[in-house]
């Protein structure tokens, strides 16, 4: 089974990752740099977070899996900074007059 799945951090930021082996303990590739400065010392202490499977597959190539992640981060946003950890791909800014 292939997976897309959402993390949720204890601040409600999020992050979207792929899996293509199903494991349960994957909790995906965000930068744990990026991730820390959002928690104190004392919030370390007592970490939880939530993985949630968003989309799944048995029959979809790495490929099709890969542009499904791709939607997902775009849907859920999590590539902007104040709502998530990706990083990648680059959160378009509106400027101003652009129509597209």
């Amino acid at each position: 089974m292939k997976v897309v799945y959402k993390i949720t951090y204890p601040n409600g930021k999020i992050y979207i990752g792929k899996d293509l082996t199903d494991s349960i303990n994957y909790f995906g590739s965000a930068s744990g740099e990026l991730i820390a400065r959002d928690f104190s010392r004392e919030q370390r202490r007592d970490f939880t977070i939530r993985k949630e499977i968003i989309w799944e597959s048995e029959g979809a190539s790495d490929r099709e899996v890969s542009a499904k992640e791709v939607e997902m981060i775009r849907a859920y946003r999590s590539n902007d900074p104040d709502i998530g950890y990706n990083r990648w791909p680059a959160l378009k800014k509106a400027i101003q007059g652009d129509t597209q």
